[in-house]
């Protein structure tokens, strides 16, 4: 019988706080395979990342052309708790967007904050051309 994901994914926050990364990525490859399940991942990890967010782990994914400095690192942290004030704990996670001219964008559970030298470009458009 196939498990609901809004069963699933308690019994898979709690199982992320007792295990290492890459176990834990492991178990739940494992289960997904073993019960054909595979197509569920993105769902799945967008469903996980909200949990914990209301359990106070917020989870972030910055986005920049280039691997963000330290000092960078700490001012996304700190803009992530202001957004999130109950945030127990702040994970930002760096993805690399070559096609990125310039910028950071933040990805968190259920919103984008634009950052990026194309959003600025974009807005600025969207204001000029009276749309």
């Amino acid at each position: 019988m196939k498990v609901p994901r809004s069963e699933l994914v308690p019994i898979l926050a709690k199982l992320s706080a007792r295990l290492p990364a890459k176990k834990f990525a492991g178990e739940v490859a494992s289960y997904l395979l073993s019960s054909n399940r595979t197509g569920e991942l993105d769902s799945l990890a967008r469903d996980l990342v909200s949990y914990r967010a209301k359990d106070g782990v917020v989870e972030v994914t910055a986005v920049s052309a280039h691997k963000l400095p330290p000092k960078v690192l700490k001012e996304v942290n700190q803009r992530v708790k202001r957004i999130h004030p109950s945030a127990k704990k702040v994970i930002v996670n760096q993805r690399i967007d070559g096609d990125q001219v310039g910028g950071i964008r933040l990805e968190l559970p259920g919103q984008q904050l634009d950052l990026t030298v194309r959003g600025k470009i974009n807005q600025f458009k969207q204001l000029t051309s009276g749309n």
